[in-house]
């Protein structure tokens, strides 16, 4: 039955699991931050940008992954939940395989698309070169953490990440601290973690499926349909994935174009955005997992009714971290980073990052509720939408300084939940006519 406490036993793992997926970024940002060499944490805080962006372009494997998974699920298609999984390792190794050969070319390319310069520049290169060696088994792990979302496989999912940041933390200290590789050692403790990460995803992935993993794979693994289906669910999320990526990408080079403590110091603040962000997104793969298995089996009651139960949780969630990031933030701040200046400008935007979670609650429940029922297009226009409307509130608000950043960037959240609530009576009436279909 749907209650509280089986949204919240499915949704803690996921919370836990997604607190620690920041916890890379922050883990990179303190190694290199105890350092005090701003030149050096600006360098890491440009190269995750770029590698976020490039990286979560692919990001349709996890979301297409989890939406496609979960109806499969709720129609009891066994045989289709297998195959999903195998698609989406396939398709995760062979476009990291692309992205890790290509490399040569996009590398200059997006740095130079950035408002770096001379030992920045160097500095976030040497991050990104050593990032693309995990390339493959990034992607890869997209598919499968995806995979165990969509079958609320929550636990399973939670031990993948734990895993992966244990390791990245490990082989960060080690590289920057131990051999003072500086942001080159980061991003190679990373893109080790990665690869363990997927050796550790396709073990419980195996055990989950038992012995009979590859039964009937043959004839499912290349249905015709079936992929026509995942590739034009995954070009719409691809679509509305690039451009929420362009977004921050812009938010990242606007701090650039202020200086280089002013990007360290966004950097800062933007570990706390994550958290929240991720936090609360395991009540949005909650409702993906939900909502995915209430189509499935064709019950709209059980859909609006996970959305209501789920809605409560995050919008309980979003004032919890809000008041936490207001009250504990400055502290924290001290702890990252050393560098006087990129302490005194973080303290002074801290109040702008402890409204994102409150904000941003309305905008990560929807876009799990549209992942869910697997509305590629809704979410496709509204992500176009939200970052032409950011960039234009971006240019407006440039008088405002760094202070006109941030305002932008909030705004930015409110552009994202608008779009999709106004596509979302749509959905809603979609599901209940497919229901009273014959």
């Amino acid at each position: 039955m749907l209650s509280r406490r089986s949204i919240f036993a499915q949704a803690w793992p996921i919370m836990l699991g997604q607190a620690t997926v920041p916890l890379v970024g922050m883990v990179d940002t303190v190694v290199i931050g105890r350092t005090g060499d701003a030149v050096a944490l600006a360098g890491v805080a440009l190269g995750a940008t770029i590698i976020n962006f490039l990286f979560w372009s692919f990001g349709f494997l996890r979301m297409g992954m989890t939406g496609l998974t979960a109806q499969a699920q709720g129609a009891d298609d066994d045989t289709e939940v297998r195959a999903m999984l195998a698609r989406g390792l396939l398709l995760g190794l062979g476009l990291g395989i692309l992205l890790f050969a290509l490399q040569w070319a996009l590398v200059p390319l997006v740095l130079g698309l950035f408002a770096g310069a001379g030992e920045l520049d160097a500095a976030a290169g040497g991050y990104i070169t050593a990032r693309f060696l995990g390339a493959p088994a990034s992607l890869a792990v997209f598919a499968v953490n995806g995979w165990l979302l969509g079958l609320g496989r929550t636990r399973s999912a939670l031990l993948l990440q734990i895993v992966m940041n244990c390791c990245n933390g490990i082989l960060d200290i080690w590289f920057v601290w131990g051999f003072g590789m500086g942001a080159e050692g980061v991003g190679l403790g990373t893109a080790i973690a990665e690869w363990v990460a997927l050796g550790t995803g396709i073990a419980i992935a195996a055990r989950i499926l038992g012995p009979r993993a590859v039964s009937g794979l043959r004839a499912r693994l290349f249905d015709l349909a079936a992929l026509k289906r995942l590739f034009a669910v995954n070009a719409d999320i691809m679509v509305r994935t690039v451009s929420l990526l362009l977004l921050f990408a812009w938010f990242a080079n606007a701090g650039a174009r202020l200086g280089t403590e002013t990007l360290a110091a966004n950097q800062v603040l933007m570990q706390f955005v994550s958290i929240a962000a991720f936090v609360l997104d395991g009540f949005a793969f909650t409702a993906e997992s939900r909502v995915g298995n209430a189509i499935g089996r064709g019950q709209s009651d059980e859909l609006k009714r996970a959305i209501r139960l789920i809605g409560e949780f995050s919008l309980a969630a979003g004032l919890f971290f809000a008041l936490a990031t207001g009250i504990a933030g400055s502290w924290l701040i001290g702890l990252i980073a050393t560098d006087p200046q990129v302490r005194a400008l973080a303290r002074e935007f801290l109040p702008y990052t402890a409204l994102v979670p409150l904000i941003g609650v309305p905008a990560w429940l929807l876009d799990g509720i549209f992942i869910g029922a697997t509305r590629g297009k809704a979410l496709r226009n509204a992500g176009v939408v939200t970052t032409l409307l950011y960039i234009a509130t971006d240019f407006a608000l440039r008088p405002f300084g760094a202070h006109g950043i941030w305002i932008a960037f909030l705004i930015s959240y409110a552009y994202r939940a608008g779009t999709l609530g106004v596509a979302l009576p749509g959905l809603m009436r979609g599901i209940a006519e497919q229901r009273a279909s014959p």
